[in-house]
């Protein structure tokens, strides 16, 4: 039967807006496909853009505190920590991050009156805050702050290092884009035996006889494009006793600019005092105050520079258990 000419029209019109339909839907699955879940198109893994509701920083600062520490974090804030409200809008967005679950009422309430004057908590409800913990809790604030922070590098820090904030910025923004990405700096080793008994003692690590090459938890910076990737593997990751023991076997197969810091006091005792020294750990609520009056006053870390131990560059192109040998003047 001959349909009108209106009728042909209508037939037409309807099998074009199909084809542009379709091909649309094509093209969408297309891309999702090439980009897959949480990927942005050409540069792989990253933070989501700022949007409503979610803050943005060019560096996040996560600091690891305990329930009971809010003399220790009163000095953080008080000292290295109060540079990032004197450096320029969206410079730096930083918290305390504290497990909550188990507690009881009076330190629950003592942590909520402390959000309510400073509003730098970052509280993890779920997650009991303890040394066997640590692991986990890392990781947590970490996905935490890829899920609603939009930032460029963030530095993991514990409550008794002390950090030249405005020092680690001006390397930071120094480096050209390359140098942005897939950045893991920080004070490696690479010859730590496992553990076999005592408070770091691992029991399921079963990888070889030592340590894979890690930066040392006192403090160490990683780009948003690796924090967005261990938030996507988060399922998939193995929870060993030691954090930045976990954090070097996670980083270990992807392709990463490890770049080992002489300036990075971090391991389990301070080498002693540098002016060159970008974070200092193991200190006393002293010693904060000192550095900092001294930095205040005389632009320079240090009263006295003094070297109590010897430090090492890490030589990449030696077998892990050579990497690391100490030598006199090296900071």
């Amino acid at each position: 039967m001959k349909l009108p000419r209106r009728a042909w029209r209508y037939r037409t019109t309807l099998g074009l807006v199909g084809l542009v339909l379709c091909g649309a839907a094509l093209l969408y699955l297309a891309r999702c496909t090439a980009e897959g879940p949480g990927l942005s198109p050409g540069r792989g893994p990253g933070p989501l853009p700022a949007g409503p509701g979610r803050s943005s920083a060019f560096l996040a600062v996560l600091v690891a505190s305990a329930p009971r520490a809010a003399e220790r974090r009163s000095v953080v804030r008080g000292t290295w920590l109060a540079a990032a409200r004197r450096g320029g809008p969206g410079d730096v967005w930083a918290r305390f991050a504290v497990g909550t679950a188990g507690l009881g009422s009076e330190e629950r309430r003592s942590l909520e009156q402390e959000q309510a004057r400073h509003g730098d908590l970052l509280l993890l409800p779920t997650l009991r805050d303890a040394y066997e913990n640590l692991t986990a809790k890392v990781l947590a604030m970490l996905c935490w702050l890829d899920e609603h922070v939009s930032f460029e590098f963030v530095l993991k820090a514990d409550d008794d290092s002390f950090v030249r904030l405005d020092a680690l910025l001006a390397d930071l923004r120094a480096r050209d884009p390359v140098g942005r990405r897939r950045l893991y700096w920080g004070f490696f080793s690479g010859r730590g035996r496992v553990k076999p008994g005592g408070r770091w003692r691992e029991a399921s690590w079963q990888l070889c006889d030592y340590y894979l090459p890690y930066a040392l938890g006192g403090g160490y910076v990683l780009s948003a494009d690796l924090v967005h990737y261990l938030r996507l593997s988060r399922e998939y990751l193995r929870l060993w006793h030691s954090e930045d023991v976990s954090m070097g076997a996670w980083l270990a197969p992807v392709d990463v600019q490890r770049e080992h810091d002489p300036r990075f006091d971090t391991e389990y005792k301070s080498r002693g005092c540098s002016n060159q020294y970008l974070v200092t750990h193991k200190q006393s609520l002293e010693d904060m105050l000192e550095k900092h009056q001294t930095l205040m006053r005389e632009g320079h870390l240090c009263k006295q520079e003094v070297q109590q131990r010897l430090s090492y560059v890490y030589d990449w192109s030696a077998p892990p258990s050579q990497c690391c040998q100490r030598k006199e003047g090296v900071p």
